[in-house]
């Protein structure tokens, strides 16, 4: 909501009761509120809590395409912002919403910032966090680039490929697990050899419930199945936890007609020329055409 004339004269009078508060949106749906005020406060569906710690420093905005950027510094503690899932990375792109309140008059207020949390240092019990504007994503590469591996990430938009179709997800529990990365199964039957590398493996229970790594390695073993993350799960993972592994995809046109019968939607160009096509060059005694160089 923009500035009200009721706001703007009590911020004019000189005598303000005004403070801030910041609500914090995690990926999975969970909401934080803070206010440095001394008491709490609730404003659209959210309470935000007093004395946690959490302070920004000046928000700097612009009119033009700058990205408007700030920064939250606060103490980690288990009833608000812990450093588990921070290093989880619970936290990391986290929508921030940030208001200048008249919490005398709760319906005066002035929402300042919105945008996510970019990246968070963490030491001596604290934490700080680089909060970036709406206008951070301009700065990101847009359009399309030829060449011929696939540009879309399997299941999103451009690929549509729908994963509700049997033999393409496997949902079971953990058996034996190393370094939170490397877990092995022993009945993980009906899907070919290196079916779910490059894959999604979500974590759906325990203390690491919605986190997500990336297949690399899915390998047939003589006890079984073996399935390698590029990186260990950033948070306890134990016997008994659910798992979901999704088939994965290389990129390749082979892969998206065969593997998943989707190559109407392939995103790459698969007949572009290659390297070789464009060193190539007239000789006297070939056939110069313009036709194939395949011989």
């Amino acid at each position: 909501m923009g500035l009200s004339a009721e706001f703007e004269a009590h911020l004019r009078g000189g005598l303000t009761t005004v403070c801030r508060c910041w609500a914090v949106v995690r990926r999975d749906g969970r909401v934080f509120g803070f206010t440095d005020h001394d008491r709490e406060l609730e404003f659209e569906g959210i309470d935000f809590k007093a004395d946690t710690g959490l302070t920004a420093k000046a928000l700097q905005q612009t009119s033009g395409l700058s990205v408007d950027n700030t920064e939250a510094l606060g103490a980690l503690s288990d009833a608000a912002i812990t450093e588990a899932d921070i290093t989880a990375g619970r936290f990391d792109g986290a929508e921030v919403r940030a208001w200048l309140v008249n919490w005398a008059d709760l319906d005066q207020r002035l929402l300042q910032f919105r945008g996510a949390i970019g990246e968070i240092q963490r030491s001596g019990g604290a934490f700080q966090a680089e909060l970036r504007g709406l206008t951070e994503a301009l700065n990101q590469p847009q359009g399309r680039v030829y060449q011929k591996a696939c540009t879309a990430v399997l299941g999103d938009k451009d690929c549509r490929f729908g994963f509700d179709l049997p033999g393409y997800v496997a949902e079971l529990a953990v058996e034996v697990v190393e370094e939170a990365r490397v877990f092995r199964f022993a009945d993980l039957a009906g899907f070919d050899v290196r079916w779910f590398e490059y894959g999604r493996f979500t974590v759906m229970s325990g203390e690491a419930q919605g986190l997500v790594g990336l297949v690399k390695n899915d390998r047939i073993t003589g006890a079984g199945r073996e399935i390698e993350l590029w990186e260990s799960i950033r948070a306890p993972i134990v016997t008994g936890d659910l798992v979901k592994i999704e088939a994965g995809c290389d990129k390749r046109p082979e892969t998206c007609r065969l593997k998943f019968d989707n190559f109407l939607n392939y995103r790459g160009f698969p007949d572009i020329p290659g390297e070789d096509w464009l060193m190539s060059y007239p000789t006297r005694g070939g056939v110069n055409d313009g036709g194939s160089l395949g011989g």
